[in-house]
This record gives C-alpha cells, sequence and structure tokens, in this order.
C-alpha cells in the first residue's frame, strides 16, 4: 500500500471534531463499525485513532478510491481499520455479516434517493438490537432548507446529477422507522449539517 495515493477532502478536517464528539456518544465501546462512503478515508482513520476499541470497516462504490483509504491507514498507521471494501448499499447482500455500528457520512444528498431506503434495508439486516446508525449532511426540515447555502448546494447537487439532492429530514426518519430504526438523536453541526442517529429496536 501507498500512502502517497492519499486524496485530501477539505471539509473532513472541518467537521471531523464535531462529528467525533456525537460518535463518542452514541457509538459502543468496542464491535464492528462499518462506514459507508468513506470517500478519501481521511475519516476513518481519524475516528480510529480516537476510538481504539472499535474495528473500523470502510467501504466506497468506486475502485479509484481504494488506493487513497489505504493510502491513509498507512499514513496513519492505525491498527483498527480493515481494508477498505468495494461494495454498493443498494446491492442486495452485503460483504458483512453483521456489524455493530453503520457510520455514513455525506452519502445520502450524493446519491438517488433510491439509495436511502436500500440502505436502511441493509443496516436493518446488519444490526443487532442496539445498533447504531449514524448519519451526517445536510437536510431540509418540515419541508424547507434550513439556511440559504444549503438551498444553492441543494441546486448545485442537481446540476451535477439530478437524482441528488438535500433530503427531507421527515422521509429519511419515516423510511427508518419502517425498518425497526428508531430517532435517538437529531444534533446541530457546523454549516448547516445535521447528525441524524438511529437505534436498532
Amino acid at each position: 500500500m501507498n500512502a502517497d495515493a492519499r486524496l485530501f477532502a477539505p471539509a473532513t478536517a472541518r467537521n471531523r471534531e464535531f462529528i467525533l464528539a456525537v460518535l463518542r456518544h452514541h457509538l459502543p465501546a468496542s464491535g464492528t463499525v462499518l462506514e459507508i462512503g468513506s470517500g478519501s478515508g481521511e475519516h476513518a482513520v481519524f475516528f480510529a485513532a480516537r476510538l481504539p476499541g472499535l474495528r473500523w470497516q470502510p467501504s466506497e462504490t468506486e475502485a479509484g478510491a481504494l488506493a487513497s483509504i489505504r493510502g491513509w491507514i498507512v499514513h496513519a498507521g492505525v491498527a483498527n481499520v480493515a481494508d477498505p471494501l468495494l461494495f454498493d448499499a443498494t446491492a442486495a447482500k452485503w460483504p458483512l455479516a453483521a456489524a455493530d455500528a453503520v457510520v455514513a457520512i455525506n452519502v445520502i444528498h450524493y446519491s438517488p434517493w433510491e439509495t436511502t431506503p436500500a440502505l436502511l434495508d441493509g443496516v436493518a439486516r446488519l444490526l443487532p438490537p442496539g445498533g447504531v446508525l449514524y448519519l451526517y449532511g445536510p437536510y431540509r426540515r418540515d419541508g424547507a432548507h434550513t439556511a440559504p447555502s444549503n438551498e444553492a448546494f441543494d441546486g448545485w447537487l442537481k446540476e451535477r446529477d439530478p437524482r441528488f439532492g438535500v433530503r427531507d429530514l421527515e422521509a429519511v426518519v419515516a423510511e427508518a422507522a419502517a425498518r425497526g430504526l428508531t430517532l435517538a438523536e437529531v444534533a446541530e453541526m457546523p454549516a448547516n449539517n445535521l447528525s441524524v442517529v438511529f437505534r436498532r429496536a
């Protein structure tokens, strides 16, 4: 593995401490965390280094991202991050049989809406009772954007792909509830993002 393959996502350095605070509150002390849409891999190694009792399993849909994730694992020297998996959350079968938590940061607005119920289906199969799902990103609330910047971002996403977009929090919560995932917390985060935490009943 080559550390020089690392990619850098500037937003990671801005949001990781705030996300970590929420994860510390909700994740178990030990077990396996599946991260969906690990991107560059920066979040994975940052959280794993600070939550040493957890085994972090990164994943991505793009084969090209795997080299960056592996590069970050080498660079950080963390022993509790597994080799990244190549898989799509919409797949009927996931590569893990079980996990104690699932983390998806900036995923559901960067994908078609159909990805969200498919992801929730997989999470409901994967998590044990009490298992945690953590979602991070911008959301609409009560049918409206929470800030002009989010409305502009929604337009940018739709220009990139008409199937992308900032989701309605209430729609996501309803889809989760239909799969036995109970809303545990909605925490306001910097830059008009939300941390949305569910637990499997």
